[in-house]
């Protein structure tokens, strides 16, 4: 679809939900996507970009934002412990917050370094065994402890099972953040991001429908 077809879709989907456009970010997924079609994008005015890994995000993004100003830069992809004191200096937003011992990790260095960014925690809505996030029952709880940790947490994510029905996800998720007081919602890919907005999602995190099929060499 490309990049302005997308901005338009979304708009779209924002006021059949009776939203505001503005009240949805595009986030345009650029992992393993070649550097000719980012550039494109961000000549086009694109400033906020979602990547899966700090190693791929770290050889990339610092030269981008020498060339240009404003970027945002999404972590959408799992977190190890190790690379977690490098995310923070990478990242603006960490929408991969799934486990207990990552939420100690990111307390101990946000009170080392004084900084971390608005985090949101994953939810892993289909209870899959094979998939990241913190399973639907024990979200209250996690919430309540990395709160306490002092945690800027900000929303709630989730990535639903390929073969249900996104929408209900979309909803349980929702009713999850609500009921935490939590009023940011990461939810909705290339697919399913109409659904997503037509829920309630405020970041939607689209690569393949903006850069095209991805090149994995």
């Amino acid at each position: 679809m490309g990049l302005a077809e997308i901005r338009q879709e979304v708009a779209k989907a924002a006021k059949d939900a009776g939203r505001a456009p503005e009240d949805v970010t595009l986030i345009a997924v650029s992992k393993v996507q070649p550097l000719e079609r980012v550039i494109a994008t961000l000549d086009a005015g694109q400033r906020i970009y979602g990547e899966n890994r700090v190693q791929e995000a770290a050889g990339k993004w610092p030269e981008l934002r020498e060339k240009y100003d404003g970027i945002e830069l999404h972590l959408i992809g799992p977190l190890q412990t190790n690379k977690a004191r490098q995310a923070l200096d990478l990242f603006d937003v960490i929408h991969t917050l799934d486990r207990p011992k990552l939420a100690k990790t990111l307390a101990r260095l946000a009170e080392e370094t004084g900084h971390c960014p608005p985090l949101f925690i994953q939810v892993n809505t289909g209870e899959e065994p094979q998939k990241a996030g913190i399973m639907p029952a024990e979200a209250d709880a996690f919430i309540a402890e990395c709160r306490e940790m002092g945690l800027p947490i900000v929303g709630l994510m989730c990535i639903p099972p390929v073969e249900e029905e996104p929408a209900l996800h979309f909803a349980l998720l929702k009713k999850i953040a609500a009921r935490n007081g939590l009023e940011q919602l990461s939810m909705g890919m290339s697919s399913d991001f109409e659904s997503a907005i037509a829920q309630g999602a405020t970041h939607v995190r689209v690569g393949s429908a903006i850069f095209g099929d991805r090149d994995y060499g």
